[in-house]
């Protein structure tokens, strides 16, 4: 399986231009024969906490409905990063769209204390399985939180992929702790970041794939766009655009 972490720029709050662009990248991705695309942690609006509530929106929407379509017709499976709605407020989500089934959500169990003003914990397994290889989903500061990892490791993944919005300033410790769980768990390990403005900070990039022992084995830079794909067969990295 080929398994493609998505790096983006988000445009500030603009679903429709956010979609366009993921749709360009999942189309790159897909020529370079990826089963799986996820993109970073709130992709389609961007990670702009005090936009969260005017942006939310429910898995349903039609505007996602290109994403399943897509999903159908050339058989990969897509994360995508977006604000949904729920019972006691809105949640930090990744909608997850799978060839002929239904579209669901992982959305993030564990908030930085940063985020308890505008979003509301999640209930979701961070779970997914690909053509019978189990994939962990992580979004962003969930990497630090043990509990959630236990959870994750609870399915036996060979796989865990973070999703983040990670700034300049907290880039390098998130790098070496998922160095550290691909170590320690003999997991491939990927991550998804953004780059470009976020929040009145900055994204850093540097989207990544670790191989089980924990050695860096692919990485895009801190300002273009692109995309990262690894083998999990060959245990290679076969694409990196930017």
């Amino acid at each position: 399986m080929r398994i493609c972490a998505a790096q983006t720029r988000p445009i500030k709050g603009n679903i429709k231009i956010n979609i366009e662009n993921h749709k360009r990248l999942i189309d790159l991705a897909v020529s370079h024969r990826a089963g799986v695309v996820i993109f970073p942690e709130l992709s389609l609006t961007g990670y702009e906490p005090e936009l969260a509530k005017e942006l939310a929106t429910h898995q349903d929407d039609g505007r996602l409905d290109v994403f399943q379509e897509i999903s159908d017709a050339r058989h990969v499976t897509i994360g995508v990063g977006m604000p949904t709605k729920s019972g006691p407020g809105i949640c930090i989500s990744m909608v997850i769209f799978q060839p002929l089934k239904a579209r669901r959500i992982y959305s993030k169990s564990y908030l930085h204390p940063d985020e308890d003003a505008f979003f509301v914990a999640g209930q979701k397994s961070p779970h997914l399985k690909v053509n019978q290889t189990n994939i962990a989903l992580a979004i962003c500061y969930e990497i630090s939180v043990p509990q959630h990892l236990e959870t994750a490791l609870k399915s036996g993944p060979e796989i865990y992929f973070a999703s983040v919005a990670k700034f300049v300033n907290g880039i390098g410790k998130a790098l070496q702790q998922l160095s550290e769980i691909a170590k320690n768990h003999s997991m491939i390990v990927l991550m998804s970041n953004s780059v470009g403005p976020s929040d009145g900070n900055e994204c850093a990039g540097k989207t990544s794939i670790w191989n089980n022992q924990g050695l860096l084995v692919g990485q895009l830079d801190d300002t273009n766009e692109g995309i990262l794909i690894f083998d999990t067969e060959t245990q290679e990295v076969v694409g990196k655009t930017i």
